[in-house]
């Protein structure tokens, strides 16, 4: 018997991908560091081959993130004008550490969603 025939109770794909889960059995870590997606689940085998998410997760981060940074940094230089080194040293990390929370976050939901609605790459129909 070769092929996968256990059973698994469905998960919510945004459940698992806040948490950084499998997919499929919700249990297994999905990332193995950082961002890069684990080639297999450690609990229940799933290939994670079809995980590509793209650039769907980089651009919703550039156009959320940039828009509250962008607003809350000329709000505060209308209000109280501070220095350069202010905004340097306020605005720079803020923008990495929500960048890379929100990549995560974001490309764990697509990934889910992914396999909840069995997505794959477009073929044509010759026939």
């Amino acid at each position: 018997m070769s092929s996968d025939e256990a059973h698994y109770p469905p998960v919510d794909p945004v459940q698992v991908g806040l948490r950084g889960r499998c997919p499929r059995c919700g249990e297994g870590a999905l990332y193995d560091g950082l961002l890069s997606v684990k080639p297999k689940c450690g609990v229940c085998g799933l290939d994670n081959g079809f995980a590509d998410a793209g650039d769907g997760p980089a651009v919703f981060g550039i156009m959320i993130i940039g828009f509250l940074v962008v607003g809350f940094a000329l709000w505060l230089e209308v209000n109280y004008s501070p220095a350069l080194w202010v905004h340097l040293t306020l605005w720079i990390p803020l923008s990495t550490v929500l960048t890379l929370v929100f990549l995560r976050i974001a490309k764990g939901v697509l990934i889910a969603l992914q396999f909840r609605n069995k997505a794959a790459e477009g073929a044509i129909d010759r026939g």
